[in-house]
């Protein structure tokens, strides 16, 4: 009990000391509460994950990942019960996993069923590519033959970097993937993978315009997670860099997991002034499906109201 409270106070300190900082900067503030308020919730097929549709607010934005043993046909499924739920879901596509030109053309119907107006596409984490598509950038230029309804696509990037992917192709990919975009007239953005590093998530974004990459940026964060689920959970979908720098600084350990647990404003806030700036435009909370206690921290963050 007395560890919530003190959480609870270190927390509202926090945000008081951020209302403060960022009083001669009304517009930063604004774009960062318009950045919570709309935040998207991301989803795993799991077997829990029925039982989070009620915790979320009303037309949430929701990204659904495709798991690698379920498959897309099994994200597309849930993309169609959350629809049917008043939300706004954004199916990922994992491009490994596509089987065939008849399986995109088959993706490609689904979302004028759907009426998807936006995907995500990633490589996806198979050793082998189960079709012809071995990146994002094969499948995404094999869907854009199709008539699909789509008309936003978001891509990945990687702050801390890959495992195996050095950073230099890294950046290619994002040029090419950009210019198949703006070549189809498509809109899209880059969505980060998880960083716990305020610093190197500016520096990231600074080097990638500086390459002249354009596309709107959404900030990947984890949501108010138990610290074992974001380190299990985590290992598991390749955030690995990025916990093995906050296992390696107590520091950032100690700011990052309060007694009462990860609080993404302890993230967010060291951010408030870039924001704008590096058209940072939305934000991707990695719930893990703890989906309650994300939308909990989201209805009481937004700050000097």
């Amino acid at each position: 009990m007395l560890d919530r409270l003190l959480s609870s106070l270190s927390q509202w300190r926090q945000r008081v000391d951020a209302v403060r900082r960022n009083r001669r900067e009304p517009a930063a503030l604004e774009h960062r509460n318009n950045l919570v308020r709309d935040l998207t919730f991301e989803l795993v097929p799991l077997k829990n994950l029925p039982a989070q549709y009620h915790h979320l607010p009303h037309n949430a934005r929701v990204s659904v990942t495709c798991s690698p043993v379920k498959g897309i046909d099994e994200t597309l499924r849930i993309t169609k019960d959350l629809i049917g739920s008043g939300h706004r879901p954004v199916p990922h596509i994992a491009a490994r996993m596509v089987e065939s030109e008849d399986h995109v053309r088959r993706i490609a119907e689904t979302c004028v069923r759907l009426d998807v107006a936006e995907i995500f596409v990633i490589a996806g984490d198979a050793a082998e590519p189960h079709g012809p598509y071995g990146d994002a950038l094969a499948f995404i230029e094999a869907f854009i033959e199709h008539e699909s309804g789509v008309r936003h696509i978001g891509i990945t990037g990687y702050p801390d970097g890959h495992s195996f992917i050095d950073d230099d192709a890294l950046h290619r990919a994002l040029l090419d993937k950009q210019a198949v975009l703006h070549a189809a007239g498509i809109e899209g953005h880059i969505s980060t993978q998880m960083c716990f590093d305020p610093e190197r998530i500016v520096a990231w974004v600074r080097q990638i315009r500086a390459a002249g990459i354009d596309l709107p940026i959404h900030l990947g964060m984890p949501g108010v997670v138990e610290r074992s689920k974001l380190v299990t959970m985590g290992a598991r979908l390749g955030v690995g860099a990025s916990l093995r720098y906050v296992k390696k600084n107590a520091g950032a350990l100690a700011r990052l997991f309060t007694p009462g647990g990860y609080d993404p404003d302890q993230l967010l806030d060291p951010l408030l002034e870039q924001l704008l700036e590096l058209d940072v435009d939305g934000l991707h909370v990695f719930t893990f499906n703890q989906v309650a206690a994300t939308e909990a921290w989201r209805s009481r963050s937004v700050l000097f109201e």
